[in-house]
């Protein structure tokens, strides 16, 4: 009999309304014992653990952290994690998580779109979803997945793609590892291979997302390395491509020193260095192209880069192995 570990974080799954709206109030044990009324675990051995009680959106990097620490330390004794957690940071806590996962018990990240009081919850039933998952053996090594509507989706390259929707998370790009409903669990394709990247007990420096919009100019991106960011993440247009004013001042902190991330804001495809003044020049001058990634997930990939190395060129080779490992971008030649 497998035993799996449930840590309970808190999240749109446990609250309930009240005259403030909603808040979070609801334990471990009552999410497994709705979970138990949509199937049954006969085969599995629950435990259950309180991280924290937050929504996701008042989390920090550090409460994160503290839930990797939590999460390597049941993997210690059990043969699967599920994490409840809020959507609003659910695609880069798992991320983070995964970036710290150094271990073949299989974790997954579930939630839920609607409170644990709706007359129609849907946590529930993703709960139960994500522990057949974890409490099935094909699981093993498979990292660190999102389990939501039925879809087990890797962590790597996960988005939100719904505020309100039941089919909340999308991998774009990326097949879905396996399919989980009344039945069982159907198993689709092999989840990419993670690298480790940083340690659970060290946090990471400051990384800013800087978003690109219609004449957007440098201001965000000097006070960001003026406020202390250590490197910092272009959420560009289409493929990658910030403005030309953007471009050029990303050219001066790639020469000085401050490592530079491009992703795309668009929500999905990969980023591709093509035009002139744009992501062209900052592949010529060194930017980390970010494949796939969301550029939530790109600061983090950064920032855990950066505990190892101040080196600009240091860090923007760690990135690119890591980014080639998981597939986000092209194995070079």
């Amino acid at each position: 009999m497998r035993t799996l570990a449930l840590l309970s974080t808190g999240g749109t799954i446990a609250t309930t309304a009240g005259e403030q709206g909603l808040a979070v109030g609801v334990g471990a044990d009552d999410l497994l014992s709705a979970a138990e009324r949509v199937w049954g675990f006969g085969g599995v051995r629950v435990q259950t653990r309180e991280v924290h009680r937050l929504v996701s959106f008042a989390e920090s990097v550090g409460d994160v952290l503290a839930l990797a620490r939590a999460v390597r330390e049941a993997a210690r004794e059990v043969d699967g994690v599920v994490v409840t957690h809020g959507t609003d940071t659910m695609e880069e806590a798992a991320f983070l998580l995964a970036l710290t996962h150094d271990s073949p018990v299989p974790v997954a990240f579930t939630g839920a779109q609607r409170p644990y009081d709706d007359p129609a919850p849907d946590g529930p039933r993703n709960l139960a979803a994500a522990l057949r998952w974890v409490g099935d053996p094909r699981s093993d090594g498979t990292g660190v997945n999102v389990v939501f509507d039925g879809d087990v989706l890797p962590a790597v390259g996960t988005r939100k793609v719904d505020t309100l929707g039941l089919k909340a998370f999308r991998a774009p790009g990326r097949a879905p590892v396996a399919a989980v409903d009344a039945d069982g669990v159907r198993l689709y394709a092999q989840a990419p291979k993670v690298p480790t990247l940083m340690r659970p007990d060290l946090e990471p420096p400051r990384v800013d997302v800087v978003a690109q919009y219609l004449g957007a100019d440098a201001t965000a991106l000097r006070a960001s390395v003026t406020a202390g960011a250590r490197g910092v993440v272009v959420a560009g247009f289409g493929a990658g491509n910030p403005t030309p004013e953007t471009t050029r001042t990303c050219v001066e902190l790639l020469d000085s020193g401050v490592p530079v991330g491009l992703a795309s804001r668009v929500g999905s495809g990969p980023v591709s260095g093509l035009y002139a003044e744009g992501g062209a020049e900052l592949m010529r001058a060194g930017a980390v192209l970010m494949g796939d990634l969301s550029p939530w997930q790109a600061r983090l990939l950064l920032a855990a880069a950066l505990t190892h190395t101040d080196s600009a060129s240091g860090v923007t080779e760690r990135c690119r192995t890591w980014l080639a490992a998981v597939g986000a971008v092209p194995e070079r030649g």
